[in-house]
């Protein structure tokens, strides 16, 4: 590796509101996960945010407590356990802004995007975009059209590198995964059983995490991390890809 390259780690991990398979609730466990990671940046899906509440409900405060290293940002999408519920992102880059964009279609769980702008150095944005998608084709329809408007992924001024990543839910290969696809690079993770699913963790059979990216990053690596706190922790397990960036 050249000195003008850097290597970035990065993972979307739906941590299913810290709920393992023993049906227990820790906080301290996903945070344990995260940490095994050792990733620059981590998108996380269903967490709870209830400041001043037990901290198996406070996740997000607890999460960033137990993980003091990172930085992070958190984008609600619903009302939950006298707080909030959505997406959270943990980086170790620089946090320059953060910003949720709410995707929900009518009659439909509220879903949301939440955008975090990082400071790459040499005077570089990396912008990150933590996406948690609908159950069905139709409200997925929507909300893909949606991510790639205006309005979110191509808004003007995105002057920066894009990476997207989260749970899509999008296991058909539907038309949010082919707008992503139109529009950046991707990959098929490799773990232990040499599938290409995702979900769920201890034997996946469906797709439903992704991350799509452009350059300058350049994929040099990616798996399911299947520690055995992870295979417990929650229903997914992390989606890990390492980069090279120029």
């Amino acid at each position: 590796m050249t000195q003008s390259q850097r290597t970035l780690r990065v993972c979307t991990y739906n941590i299913h509101k810290c709920k393992g398979l023993d049906r227990r609730t820790r906080p301290e466990r996903i945070a344990a996960v995260i940490a095994e990671l050792d990733a620059d940046i981590v998108a996380l899906q269903e967490v709870v945010n209830a400041p001043g509440s037990e901290p198996h409900f406070d996740q997000a405060h607890e999460l960033g407590r137990l993980l003091p290293d990172y930085g992070w940002s958190f984008g609600p999408n619903r009302p939950l356990e006298g707080g909030t519920y959505g997406n959270m992102t943990l980086t170790r880059l620089p946090l320059l802004r953060g910003q949720n964009h709410d995707l929900s279609q009518p009659e439909r769980e509220r879903r949301g995007v939440l955008a975090t702008d990082l400071d790459a150095g040499a005077g570089r944005v990396l912008h990150v975009f933590n996406a948690h998608l609908g159950t069905s084709i139709r409200e997925r329809r929507h909300q893909g059209r949606k991510l790639l408007s205006e309005e979110v992924l191509t808004q003007p001024g995105l002057n920066g590198t894009r990476l997207v990543l989260g749970d899509f839910n999008d296991w058909q290969k539907g038309l949010t995964t082919r707008l992503l696809r139109d529009s950046f690079e991707s990959f098929h993770p490799r773990h232990a059983f040499r599938m290409r699913a995702t979900f769920p963790g201890v034997m996946p059979f469906v797709t439903l995490d992704h991350c799509y990216y452009e350059p300058p990053l350049k994929l040099i690596d990616t798996r399911l991390w299947r520690s055995p706190r992870a295979l417990v922790a929650s229903d997914h397990l992390p989606l890990v890809a390492e980069f090279t960036w120029e």
